[in-house]
């Protein structure tokens, strides 16, 4: 399965010790836990939130045996309404989603699904799809929702296994990564562009050689539409890189910003990229680093080049990626928030954390520590409402996963009320976390 090889692609680190951050009060609770039942189970990425505070996210697997889905959380007074959006097959409808769906320039959610298809060119299975859902059209009550498949990978020069997000570009193009296939056999870039009613592709960029591969994460975009993104595996060391893709002629050349040693610096980042306004990178590493529990990292500009700045390093365990899988998210004051991993059977289950800009570096705080019962493992970034409240995802625990919700104390807001924060990046990513 999906996860199976995700667990296993996950790179040696040093033994944790934790306790070494100080932790903020405020208010943690689960709105959602994940039961064996045929809603899905295992929340594998993070959430999207609509314009009237609807949360929308992925399942990789379903409790029956099923390939995964796409529900939504509706606040209802005090609490949540579950309601299940859409159920995969794992057949030519896809399975197995490993992303968050976001909403496009129409409204509707796009998303990616790590197996599923119309083609068995991958060990004999199907390779995974883009996909669209819409709203059902019913006279009466809610119906359930409609899946258009926009393109199933056949694992050839087209590449296989989609794990991330896609990204529109301002001519509603769409672009994201495999994880293998193509031309070197470890991933791509690809873009999707509307054709004949239906959508073509192609492959802007095969990794392989000098690149890096197997990207996990998706891309961002640049106010020139250049493309950022990272890949989990490197060249030299092999340690991952972050790349850049510019285009060029009648096609996109790549840059590497940086090539990861696995010294302090980090290794194997597996969640993407997100801007500043002032064009500085930030991105996380799941391992290495001084702690031996993965990186936040910096890269800005310097010259031609980029400068590499190490913001922090957390304690890990050995044999395992504790570090955060995914991308980071900005507030208007600067402050960076993000998840941690933790190791499966604790006792580090993973953690929330904030890192604050100061005069004299960051400032790292843990703002929850997840005990196995009200979640663990998150491999999601973080989200925020209108009102400063952070929402997330446990990729298990508390069932089969949970969604929770953190409020901070009123004197602790970081954000003006009434005003969403600005989170931060490229420019699809930061409409989509909060808009619709």
């Amino acid at each position: 399965m999906p996860y199976v090889a995700r667990r296993l692609l996950l790179a040696l680190v040093v033994p944790l010790v934790i306790g070494y951050l100080p932790l903020r009060a405020q208010t943690y609770q689960v709105l959602y836990d994940f039961t064996t039942s045929s809603v899905g189970v295992f929340p594998s990425a993070g959430l999207t939130m609509d314009r009237a505070g609807n949360l929308y996210g992925t399942t990789l697997q379903s409790g029956n045996g099923g390939a995964g889905g796409v529900f939504r959380l509706t606040r209802s007074g005090s609490g949540w309404v579950f309601t299940p959006l859409y159920a995969f097959t794992g057949g030519v409808d896809g399975g197995n989603p490993t992303a968050r769906v976001i909403f496009g320039p129409n409204g509707t959610l796009y998303g990616t699904t790590t197996s599923g298809g119309s083609s068995h060119g991958c060990y004999g299975g199907p390779c995974g799809v883009v996909f669209n859902l819409r709203p059902g059209r019913c006279a009466v009550g809610s119906c359930p929702w409609v899946e258009t498949v926009l393109y199933s990978f056949n694992g050839g020069n087209d590449g296989a296994f989609p794990h991330s997000e896609v990204v529109f570009d301002r001519a509603g193009d769409i672009f994201g990564t495999t994880y293998s296939g193509g031309q070197g056999g470890v991933g791509t870039v690809y873009k999707l562009i509307p054709s004949q009613g239906g959508w073509s592709e192609s492959v802007i960029y095969n990794f392989g050689g000098n690149s890096g591969g197997s990207p996990q994460s998706g891309v961002i975009l640049d106010s020139n539409e250049n493309l950022y993104g990272t890949t989990q595996q490197g060249f030299g060391y092999n340690y991952g890189t972050v790349y850049e893709l510019t285009p060029s002629g009648a096609g996109w050349s790549e840059n590497t910003l940086y090539s990861f040693l696995e010294g302090d610096d980090g290794g194997q980042p597996i969640g993407g990229l997100l801007f500043d306004t002032a064009g500085n990178l930030y991105g996380t590493t799941s391992f290495g680093g001084s702690g031996g529990g993965g990186t936040v990292f910096e890269l800005s500009h310097s010259g031609s080049g980029w400068a590499f700045n190490l913001l922090q390093s957390f304690p890990g365990y050995q044999q395992l990626a504790t570090g955060p899988h995914a991308s980071l998210t900005m507030d208007s004051a600067g402050n960076l928030y993000g998840t941690t991993y933790g190791e499966e059977g604790g006792p580090n289950y993973g953690t929330v954390f904030e890192l604050s800009p100061t005069s004299s570096g960051w400032v790292p705080t843990v703002l929850h520590y997840f005990d196995g019962f009200d979640g663990q493992l998150p491999i999601s970034n973080v989200i925020f409402d209108a009102s400063g409240n952070m929402y997330g995802t446990a990729s298990q625990g508390a069932g089969y996963g949970a969604v929770w919700e953190i409020t901070p104390e009123r004197d602790q807001l970081r954000v003006d009320q009434g005003r969403p924060p600005l989170i931060r990046g490229a420019r699809n990513l930061s409409r989509v976390a909060i808009d619709r």
